[in-house]
């Protein structure tokens, strides 16, 4: 990754073009370097992404259409638009999309770790178990289901 460079990155466009799907969910790449990565992620209804931590990062989510609903450290709690959820690294924390309509939110890491290689091989990958498992590979180790009630 390079340093950060000057410009925009429109609201529908990718930073370099990169896109991800990741298992419903559409991520567009705003903004990479080794220190930071920012991406827009358009949730559908019902979806969401189990508990897991970033041993390594810290992470943010900014909401920007519809609503949330978080699991942070023990704590289940809601985001709305304008919420900005802040998650420190080495916390279990999830979210879901559980409204009958799309959310919206931008999220970031710091630092960037090898997160966006890893959006790059969940790509379209439809099997949850191989996601679990180069996830683990790439510094995000998800908890073993059933292990939060509620999630």
């Amino acid at each position: 990754m390079s340093e950060l460079a000057k410009g925009i990155t429109r609201a529908d466009d990718a930073f370099d073009g990169q896109v991800w799907n990741v298992l419903g969910h559409r991520y567009l790449s705003k903004a990479q370097t080794e220190s930071a990565f920012a991406w827009l992620s358009i949730d559908p209804a019902g979806t969401g992404v189990p508990p897991h931590i970033h041993p390594s990062q810290d992470e943010f989510i900014y909401v920007l259409d519809g609503t949330y609903t978080l699991y942070l450290d023990g704590e289940w709690t809601t985001a709305g638009p304008g919420d900005l959820v802040r998650m420190p690294r080495g916390i279990p924390h999830a979210y879901y999309n559980r409204s009958e309509s799309e959310a919206r939110s931008v999220f970031w890491v710091s630092p960037s770790g090898k997160l966006p290689e890893l959006f790059g091989l969940l790509h379209d990958l439809q099997d949850p178990e191989e996601v679990v498992r180069l996830s683990a590979q790439h510094d995000v180790d998800f908890l073993p289901p059933g292990s939060v009630e509620g999630a």
